[in-house]
């Protein structure tokens, strides 16, 4: 192991943050992480699909998953009450474990945010060209429709964090009063046992389903990718009143409500039509329920309620890369240009316009060439383990951090030692297990993502010098 002379090290202090402080309360930024999640797109791509693995015990599994996703929420919050910075867990990772992993993780967390949210922004132009009941495989208008809405999310972004978060707030009040309403009209379908549902048994209320059939390892897997994105609440603390609390207060909070809108959603749409229906239109199943329920009308205003969660997840996307960007180039670990703030909307311009033109890059090279689909498709599902890496990443430093606590009492060492090492090892799990049953091109599709920021990571040492692989490792009460 080398070791630096005492000249060598230097212990940065984060950047002063430069973003508009105080602009949105705790209930906005729940809504920015909740969106970041798309619920209503959520269910529409899982809801066949976690029926089929848990034979109809999804309501338990959705529970059960949101128990490790609460315990890393807490990790992020008790980490911001120590730090706050747009940077988040590249900046806690870098800190406590080692710079270089910080700087990894910092790059999982563009790459997860850019490539999920590409993921969602391909189905847009089908959803909206659903309502007006237009052909949905036309190249051009879906082309127009994403570029429409991503040119006009990127401008919200730019004007201001206050109008991103009004935004947000509109839109998630309509999805989600939409989804839950459908929901609640399937469930009493289903238990007024109308015509063509399938009936609620004792094995919806078991993790293994109707007559044991489900795998509970299928079913986590799914789930997990559901609540992916809640961390964007912390990623806008420089922006949040009480920036310290708040910003991991809204995280926990927003990762509470998702379990309650999946449960709740998934329980009272997956039994409204036969199981051999709902497999057999699985690629579009909550339109297809949506219509099932109340016919063309009813399908119309479910393909509206997904086009809202796309379009808002389009929107925080492209704020939240932005911050991520904006925080690691303030340590110069990228171009130093990408961390300037403009002085009249207290916004970082150039961060969000890369953000916002790879995006739109990709999605016409998605819609464009055919022959490059499946390759995306590789990439886009990798968006959950990425995301799974991270977290991991984030539960360590916590554990890092606050080392000398669990050692201090039973309390502390429960919620800042066992827990997040058990949520920490049940996402290695599903990383373990995911990667398992993935073909080979989605692990190479991964190799290749981690490469990448390796060699970006060796740029900024060798060519940006950036101070910040200097740092020296910090835990709480104490700097190493």
């Amino acid at each position: 192991m080398t070791v630096d002379s005492p000249a060598a090290v230097v212990r940065t202090a984060a950047p002063d943050a430069k973003l508009e402080p105080n602009a949105i309360g705790v209930a906005q930024d729940t809504v920015i992480g909740m969106a970041t999640s798309a619920p209503a797109a959520s269910v529409a791509l899982t809801l066949a699909a976690l029926a089929a693995a848990t034979a109809y015990g999804s309501g338990p599994v959705i529970i059960l998953t949101a128990l490790p996703m609460i315990i890393i929420a807490n990790c992020y919050r008790r980490l911001n009450l120590w730090h706050a910075n747009a940077g988040a867990a590249f900046e806690w990772v870098g800190r406590t474990i080692s710079p270089y992993l910080g700087f990894l993780t910092g790059w999982l967390m563009i790459m997860g945010g850019i490539i999920g949210t590409v993921s969602t922004t391909v189905v847009l132009g089908p959803s909206v060209l659903a309502v007006f009941g237009s052909t949905s495989t036309a190249i051009v208008p879906n082309i127009a429709i994403d570029t429409t809405v991503v040119v006009v999310m990127l401008v919200i972004a730019i004007v201001g964090i206050r109008i991103t978060a009004r935004t947000q707030v509109g839109l998630a009040l309509i999805e989600y009063g939409i989804l839950l309403g459908f929901a609640v009209v399937g469930l009493f379908a289903v238990l007024g046992h109308k015509h063509g549902t399938f009936p609620i048994t004792r094995g919806w209320l078991s993790i293994s389903g109707i007559g044991g059939r489900g795998s509970l390892a299928a079913g986590f897997l799914i789930a997990m990718f559901s609540y992916t994105g809640w961390d964007g609440t912390i990623y806008v603390n420089e922006e949040v009143q009480h920036r310290r609390v708040n910003p991991g207060k809204a995280a926990m909070i927003a990762v509470a409500c998702l379990a309650v809108i999946y449960t709740v959603s998934q329980i009272g749409l997956q039994g409204v039509v036969s199981p051999a229906k709902l497999q057999a239109n699985s690629a579009s199943a909550l339109v297809y329920v949506a219509g099932a329920l109340g016919g063309n009308t009813w399908a119309k205003v479910m393909a509206f309620a997904l086009a809202l969660s796309v379009i808002a997840t389009t929107g925080v996307g492209i704020v939240l890369g932005a911050r991520v960007i904006y925080g690691m180039a303030s340590h110069r670990v990228l171009p130093p240009f990408l961390s300037n703030v403009n002085a009249r909307f207290s916004t970082p311009v150039a961060a969000s316009v890369l953000v916002g033109v790879t995006l739109l890059g990709l999605t016409w090279v998605y819609l464009l060439f055919t022959s490059l689909a499946n390759a995306f498709n590789d990439v886009i599902a990798l968006t959950g383990l990425l995301y799974a890496m991270f977290y991991v990443l984030t539960a360590l430093a916590a554990i890092a951090y606050y080392r000398r606590r669990i050692f201090s009492n039973l309390l502390d060492s429960m919620i800042l030692g066992i827990l997040p090492l058990a949520a920490a090892g049940w996402l290695c799990w599903v990383l373990v297990k995911s990667l398992q049953a993935a073909p080979s091109a989605q692990v190479l599709s991964l190799i290749a993502v981690i490469g990448v920021g390796v060699v970006l990571m060796i740029a900024a040492r060798v060519f940006l010098r950036s101070p910040f692989f200097r740092l020296r490792r910090e835990s709480e009460g104490r700097t190493h």
